[in-house]
């Protein structure tokens, strides 16, 4: 597999931050989703193994040392960026994982997140409701983007970009 240039997952990662940084309140955030959805199913299934850090990272998922969160809306934690699957649609292939830090010293998978290109097609959709954005950013231009908490309960909802009980508090910070 060709190496994939580190300026690209740098720009994954700034652009799940910046974007959700932008977005206010969006319909995905609405509390109260079911968790049955047949094609969330799907994707717990395939991600599951990804709970295994270094499972995702054989399977092209590259690292970011990058944790985002937001002061008032909590955290996404570390984006895992799979390049080949930005763009994908299909539940069992989210463009990233996202881990937060367990404060010692391991990380685990709470999110999946789906990326696409705004190419000026209609507004993707997945687990039957439709992307937030577009949001543009340098280095990655205009996307859409949907997390989905299926790891880790976040009591915004299944699709909110944030996670309030997610937090980047490193290690050396966190209270006994």
């Amino acid at each position: 597999m060709p190496a994939r240039p580190r300026p690209l997952i740098a720009a994954l990662g700034l652009a799940a931050a910046t974007s959700m940084a932008l977005a206010t309140a969006p319909a995905s955030a609405a509390k109260g989703h079911d968790r049955s959805h047949p094609d969330l199913k799907k994707a717990y299934h395939a991600t599951v193994k990804y709970k295994s850090e270094q499972a995702a990272l054989d399977d092209g998922y590259q690292r970011t040392d990058e944790c985002v969160e937001d002061e008032k809306l909590g955290g996404m934690g570390y984006h895992y960026v799979n390049p080949a699957h930005i763009g994908s649609t299909d539940p069992t292939k989210p463009a990233a994982l996202l881990y937060e830090d367990d404060h010692k010293g391991k990380r685990k998978l709470v999110a999946l997140e789906y990326i696409v290109l705004n190419t000026g097609q209609p507004r993707p959709g997945i687990f039957d409701r439709g992307f937030d954005g577009p949001y543009v950013l340098p280095g990655l231009g205009s996307h859409y983007s949907l997390h989905a908490w299926i790891f880790k309960k976040n009591p915004k909802g299944v699709f909110a970009p944030y996670n309030p009980r997610v937090d980047c508090c490193p290690p050396e910070q966190a209270k006994p």
